[in-house]
């Protein structure tokens, strides 16, 4: 797999999705949270709906955010977010919201209760997909026209969402709806790493996710990576085989895809 030493004045050069190469992290999450405020305000000027797709990880661009937002005035009455996914407990229902690796209360805490009440989203508009009725995200989604931009970040397992690899065909696999599924062990250890101090055992081994169908639609694609272990998973999505088992390489077949990247990330794997 000679991608995984390339250097990093080549590593766009080939790449089957573009490459973005910026600083360090937090010029990253600055360019992520612009992008974001930068298709609000053009959609508002409009007079039309603003659609994401958001992650909880990465999540360093939503302090930005909500400071530019804040500052700016901008409103946020005609955004809809669709969070990415959830952890669920063994029961296959939510975690307490109150949980600490709970997406729900992530997103309240440090989104939607730090924005102005008068430039908030009204709560119909913050949607997370629901163990109780996963098809229900996808068919909100699609009555809106899909989501304009689709954020997110890549994980070890090449996961985009909690859309683990699977052995079945690619064609097949970017077809997945938002579902309940379990989580791999390596993506488990990986989060627990940044999240619970290593304790691998407290980690939730069920989620609920938004589904590559939906991610895929996306009119653009937008992922942003900043980790050490983010330059191997870089480049073997913009230059490995495209296959369900290393799920974000689906993404060379979209029409508007990027990655952005830190200058740590751009050197060679090893």
């Amino acid at each position: 797999m000679d991608y995984f030493v390339l250097k990093k004045e080549d590593l766009a050069a080939n790449s089957h999705i573009p490459i973005v190469t910026l600083g360090d992290a937090g010029e990253v999450f600055y360019e992520m949270a612009l992008d974001m405020i930068n298709h609000i305000k053009a959609n508002n000027e409009a007079g039309k709906e603003t659609v994401f797709i958001c992650p909880v990880g990465p999540v360093g661009q939503y302090p930005i955010f909500v400071r530019l937002v804040n500052e700016q005035k901008v409103s946020l009455k005609k955004v809809w977010f669709f969070n990415m996914d959830e952890y669920l407990t063994d029961e296959d229902t939510y975690i307490d919201i109150d949980h600490r690796l709970s997406f729900r209360g992530f997103m309240n805490r440090t989104v939607y209760n730090q924005i102005l009440p008068e430039l908030v989203m009204p709560p119909e508009q913050r949607v997370f997909p629901d163990p109780a009725n996963p098809a229900a995200l996808d068919e909100k989604l699609a009555a809106l026209g899909g989501a304009q931009v689709c954020y997110g970040g890549i994980g070890i397992t090449g996961h985009l969402a909690f859309n683990e690899p699977e052995t079945v065909p690619a064609s097949e696999f970017a077809q997945r709806p938002t579902r309940i599924l379990d989580i791999s062990a390596e993506t488990r250890a990986v989060n627990s790493i940044g999240d619970l101090g290593g304790a691998v055992a407290a980690m939730p081994r069920r989620c609920i996710t938004i589904g590559m169908k939906s991610i895929l639609a996306a009119k653009e694609l937008r992922l942003y990576c900043f980790r050490d272990w983010h330059r191997a998973v870089v480049r073997q999505a913009g230059y490995g085989e495209i296959s369900a088992s290393f799920p974000v390489t689906l993404a060379q077949n979209h029409p508007d895809a990027r990655i952005t990247i830190t200058r740590n990330v751009a050197e060679a794997a090893y």
